[in-house]
């Protein structure tokens, strides 16, 4: 397991809970030893490394190819090439998972680089590129935590639970091609993964410090990359700084501006109609792809799907003052420990828009009061992802040689049969709310009326 942070603190625990596994091969790596007596009291391997573009294979090789049986990557970590791990797994023969497309160090905050080479789009090319020119083999997983991740079993089951109650006849698809036909004939227009975190610290924010529920450091290269959305057929209007991708699948466009100061309208069932940041995604981009419709070279039909995602208010706070003092990250980075947090849910699914009932949010509404009595040592928000991480991890077990796989292309009902035990509630909601409802009036628009769920009445200008 590489990386120890706040989701791999959560993990470890659920490892040992679901797998039988030699114990004396277990390692885990991390550049700092803070946690290192949780992995040591166990009986486990610590190894205090930064795993580097020179020295990951020197690391690595010997832990995957050392006795008998089949080696496991886990990787939960910042700053390390997943792509350059995924490689060297396959060719070990080794499965691997990881819940993001990291880069080594340097690509988040690169001023010299474009807008366009820094987006999530650019980093999921190259693993698709890997895949097209090394298809089969063994198994790697990309982007499977909740989102990236389990949103994409969620839009799947919520596209079965709208075609089922507006009267589509359909047979439950089986191919890529058929999930796109359903959506599109079910005419769902787009799809917010819509979030909203209301886990509540027990002590006031100090100022110059930012303050998250999971990985400060993971929000934050997220937050300055340009924002980006999978961009659907039925939009009529872009905005000014949108740019398209220029190669690749061409599934999404990017804007100018960082997504962490980007808002959006969106809703959730417990506090309604919201304001969201427009945090880029791989989901955004990955879903749009898999849904699109083609009619030869042509594409017929295609979802817009975008993160909206409303983060605990500490998080809130801790953006306003980064961007308020001109994008100058605060001294001190801190995740909320679960006993740091004194009440709350991460209240975490999908919106599908523009069929006949509106709009449907179905997933997970965890409370940190119902965490706590499932898993240890992690938040609501956490274990939203450590679960998806162990769904994912029996699928590859049970799929050894399905090559280089995103998380829509796997089989949804198993991997939520496993990870449902750790979600809390999951519900589905139907609601009236458009787009055009989350406006004060009193002044002129420019906006859409005939057809509420343009983007163009979405993001707030």
């Amino acid at each position: 397991m590489i990386g120890l942070g706040s989701i791999g603190k959560g993990t470890l625990p659920l490892i040992e809970r679901h797998f039988d596994f030699d114990k004396s091969r277990f390692t885990v790596i991390d550049p700092v030893d803070t946690n290192a007596k949780l992995v040591t009291d166990r009986g486990y391997r610590f190894q205090k490394t930064a795993l580097t573009p020179e020295n990951y294979k020197d690391v690595l090789t010997p832990l995957l190819t050392e006795g008998e049986g089949q080696g496991f990557v886990v990787n939960l970590s910042v700053d390390t090439s997943s792509l350059d791990l995924m490689k060297l797994c396959r060719k070990l023969g080794a499965l691997y998972i990881d819940t993001v497309v990291e880069p080594w160090p340097g690509f988040y905050f690169d001023d010299k680089a474009s807008a366009a080479s820094r987006t999530n789009y650019a980093l999921r090319e190259t693993v698709r590129k890997e895949k097209k020119r090394k298809p089969g083999g063994t198994t790697a997983m990309s982007c499977c935590g909740a989102n990236p991740g389990m949103v994409s079993w969620l839009v799947k089951q919520a596209l079965v639970d709208v075609a089922t109650e507006t009267g589509v006849k359909f047979k439950e698809p089986k191919s890529r091609k058929d999930w796109a036909k359903l959506m599109k004939k079910t005419g769902i227009k787009g799809i917010h993964i819509a979030e909203r975190d209301t886990q509540r610290a027990r002590e006031p924010k100090p100022a110059g410090e930012f303050w998250n529920t999971w990985s400060v450091e993971g929000f934050l290269s997220e937050g300055f990359q340009p924002a980006e959305l999978g961009w659907g057929t039925h939009e009529k209007w872009k905005p000014a700084n949108a740019r398209q991708q220029k190669k690749g699948c061409k599934a999404a466009i990017y804007l100018e501006q960082p997504g962490a100061n980007t808002r959006v309208r969106t809703w959730c069932p417990t506090p309604g109609a919201q304001y969201g940041f427009l945090v880029t995604h791989n989901e955004a981009i990955s879903i749009a792809d898999y849904f699109t419709v083609n009619d030869g070279k042509k594409v017929s039909y295609r979802p817009t799907c975008h993160y909206a995602y409303h983060p605990a208010n500490v998080a809130v706070l801790s953006l306003h003052e980064l961007f308020g003092s001109a994008g100058k990250v605060q001294d001190k980075l801190h995740v909320l420990e679960e006993n740091e947090l004194q009440d709350g849910t991460d209240e975490l699914g999908v919106l599908l828009y523009g069929h006949k009932k509106n709009a449907y949010w179905y997933g997970s509404q965890l409370s940190v009061e119902e965490t706590r009595k499932l898993a240890p040592y992690q938040n609501a928000t956490g274990l939203q992802v450590t679960s998806a991480v162990i769904a994912g991890m029996v699928w590859a077990l049970e799929n050894p040689e399905a090559g280089i796989v995103e998380t829509d292309e796997m089989d949804y009902r198993r991997c939520l049969e496993i990870q449902r035990p750790y979600l809390g509630p999951i519900k589905g909601y139907y609601t009236d709310w458009t787009p055009l409802e989350s406006r004060p009036g009193f002044y002129q628009e420019d906006i859409d009326i005939r057809d509420p769920w343009q983007f163009r009445n979405i993001l707030v200008r």
